[in-house]
């Protein structure tokens, strides 16, 4: 298997995780391609999605960087261990009306406890709509409750 193919189980447990998740479920989410360290998420631009001025309102932008990113690292780590977001920096550069985003997630760098991503959407002119930097940090499997 060459470094740009991912292992089976890893890309079997991503299409689980995601097929799990009620949130990206609701939003109207769609897996995309899937690579080692690199995830792309689809989302269809719908009225339910935009704010007072026509345009998809920035958290719905938000959640679809924040999936793409979380998945990219899903296929990096050990299938018991947990990562959660530690920070989020969104620029927004032009507003999406129509049609579909892409927003593809990429590592810069895994570390131990760390992985640094920059996350791009492209609606589907292939315009850049926004970009963003995100990190995230390894969890203990089952965090005691405060």
């Amino acid at each position: 298997m060459s470094k740009s193919e991912l292992d089976p189980q890893k890309l079997a447990r991503a299409r689980s995780a995601f097929a799990a998740v009620r949130y990206a479920r609701f939003l109207g989410l769609e897996l995309g391609e899937i690579r080692p360290g690199e995830v792309s998420i689809h989302l269809e631009v719908r009225d339910e999605l935009k704010q007072n001025q026509g345009v998809v309102h920035g958290g719905a932008i938000a959640s679809l960087i924040d999936t793409a990113s979380a998945f990219a690292v899903l296929t990096q780590i050990a299938v018991d261990e947990r990562v959660t977001t530690t920070d989020l920096t969104i620029h927004y550069l032009r507003p999406a009306t129509t049609g579909r985003m892409t927003a593809t997630a990429r590592i810069l760098r895994g570390g131990r406890r760390l992985f640094v991503l920059s996350v791009d959407v492209h609606d589907n002119a292939d315009r850049l709509i926004a970009t963003a930097v995100t990190t995230y940090i390894k969890i203990a499997q089952n965090p005691s409750k405060p």
